[in-house]
């Protein structure tokens, strides 16, 4: 008979063979959470107590993100934070233009925007007659290659050339109200 209880009594209790934890397991687990807890709240002080003091690490022997940077390199890294990369490199194009193209070519055209948008890639050029703008469309395949070599492939889609621009057109003491320009009278 004492075989048939024991088997009974393991198989209500649903969990096994594992005994139920004993007055010493019960203190050692509360031991172990009142560990945990108080080193939290320790956290929690020294955190606090830094806060006070204005700020959490001091300044070792190590670099750390509060050192000191030179300019250069503050300068490329707020760049490369803010993924200004490309509008950059192509500002430094604008800037470096007469080297890039040459001193004639500078002298008679002049970069005047750069639609990053990635389907468009376009530098827009203007030049100060059509002879130069014509000479900067025969060379502009050359010049987009150029450009991505220094830029990083893929930079400079196209070249948009613009001829020069015509007479503002304003009402004055020789024009008529109306008038569409010095075209007006020829045709």
């Amino acid at each position: 008979m004492s075989g048939v209880s024991g088997e009974s009594a393991q198989g209500s209790s649903g969990e096994g063979n594992r005994p139920e934890p004993s007055g010493v397991d019960l203190a050692r687990v509360a031991l172990r959470a009142a560990k945990e807890q108080a080193r939290a709240r320790g956290a929690a002080a020294q955190q606090k107590k830094q806060a006070r003091r204005g700020g959490g690490l001091r300044s070792g022997a190590r670099a750390d993100g509060r050192d000191p940077l030179p300019l250069g390199a503050a300068i490329n890294r707020l760049i490369t934070e803010r993924g200004w990369e490309t509008p950059a490199a192509v500002g430094g194009v604008m800037g470096r233009w007469p080297q890039i193209v040459g001193e004639d070519l500078a002298n008679h055209c002049v970069p005047l925007r750069y639609d990053e948008d990635p389907d468009e890639r376009v530098l827009t050029v203007q030049c100060d007659s059509t002879a130069w703008a014509t000479q900067l469309r025969l060379l502009a395949p050359h010049l987009v290659a150029r450009l991505n070599a220094d830029l990083g492939h893929g930079t400079v889609r196209l070249i948009k050339v613009l001829g020069p621009g015509g007479p503002q057109r304003r009402f004055g003491p020789l024009r008529a109200p109306g008038s569409t320009g010095p075209g007006d009278t020829y045709g």
